[in-house]
């Protein structure tokens, strides 16, 4: 079934302050899932950090959610966005979750153990394929985005970070060119560049299953959580790190001043002060780019990390686009 694109005040906005930049479409190797039924929502409410029934909210329902599923220990365990394919109320709930490749299969197994007699069908989505939009420093007119996309199963702003551009859902083989013409389809490392860049993880290597804890991945500035909506899976320890209002680490981005040596950096490798202190660690990366949990108290120090005989230096950054209060 195909449904209306997605083109909210917002989007419209935001296309007329960045007219004459070209958009790049980037294909995503992340995997998607359908969740179908009348208890949809009512199941995902209670294995993910927000609330999802927004999703089914009669009015303005948002057409997408950022959300983790954490362990019972309040680590994550899968970063995802959640998609409304149905448009009103009234329709059967259809949503579409958005998760990193190499964990369909467990994520399956996941939502399937906490099914039990829910009326709710989870099944593989091959037949569609995710790309993420993005606005390039080439000449184009970024205005014809939202006239174009009714050919698109579902057009939206990215829900992390308006810096993220849009995510879009079309069917596989779709032509890139018509849904939004004069777009360039761009090299997918670009796009990871563009993320460590902004501070945005995703996937197991920026939010390594069981490791990461999600208000030191930011899930509250990537709109991400809701301290409202009651009991989920892994609530305790998140809830009580909110309420305390204490953050001592945060995913940073990084910047190396030249391109890595080869074979990189390695994941989980320990970042140092100039004077030796421990201030976290590197999570993943791309040429001069990466982003890495790092404690604020060193966040604006020299930083350096020891390969061998080696030592590589970096720097950390707050991205432009958190909370001003959080810059602080």
């Amino acid at each position: 079934m195909l449904v209306r694109a997605i083109t909210a005040p917002g989007l419209r906005r935001w296309c007329r302050g960045r007219r004459g930049a070209a958009l790049a479409c980037f294909p995503l190797g992340r995997a998607l899932l359908g969740v179908r039924g009348a208890e949809a929502a009512v199941f995902l409410q209670g294995l993910l950090t927000n609330d999802v029934t927004q999703l089914v909210a009669a009015g303005d329902a948002p057409p997408a959610l950022y959300a983790h599923a954490l362990n019972v220990q309040g680590r994550c365990l899968y970063d995802v966005i959640l998609y409304r394919l149905h448009e009103s109320a009234a329709e059967e709930p259809h949503i579409l979750l958005e998760c990193d490749s190499s964990v369909l299969d467990s994520i399956q197994k996941h939502l399937k153990l906490y099914k039990i007699r829910r009326k709710v069908t989870i099944t593989p989505c091959p037949d569609l394929s995710l790309w993420a939009v993005i606005p390039g420093e080439q000449p184009g007119d970024a205005s014809s985005l939202p006239k174009s996309a009714d050919q698109a199963l579902l057009l939206t702003p990215d829900p992390r970070a308006e810096v993220m551009g849009w995510r879009l859902i079309a069917k596989k083989g779709a032509n890139l060119s018509e849904i939004i013409p004069g777009s360039q389809v761009g090299d997918v490392q670009d796009y990871h560049r563009h993320r460590y860049k902004q501070g945005i993880p995703e996937g197991v290597k920026d939010l390594p299953p069981g490791v990461a804890l999600p208000l030191e991945s930011n899930l509250a500035f990537m709109n991400g959580i809701s301290f409202t909506k009651g009991c989920y899976i892994g609530q305790e320890l998140t809830a009580r790190t909110h309420h305390m209002g204490v953050i001592r680490k945060r995913l940073l981005p990084v910047r190396f001043p030249a391109p890595l040596p080869s074979p990189g950096i390695p994941e989980g490798a320990e970042i140092l002060t100039e004077s030796g202190k421990p201030a976290g660690k590197f999570r993943a990366g791309g040429a001069e780019l990466g982003i890495a949990l790092l404690r604020l108290a060193h966040a604006n120090e020299p930083l350096c990390i020891k390969l061998g005989g080696d030592t590589v230096k970096l720097s950390a950054s707050t991205p432009e686009w958190w909370p001003k209060a959080a810059a602080k």
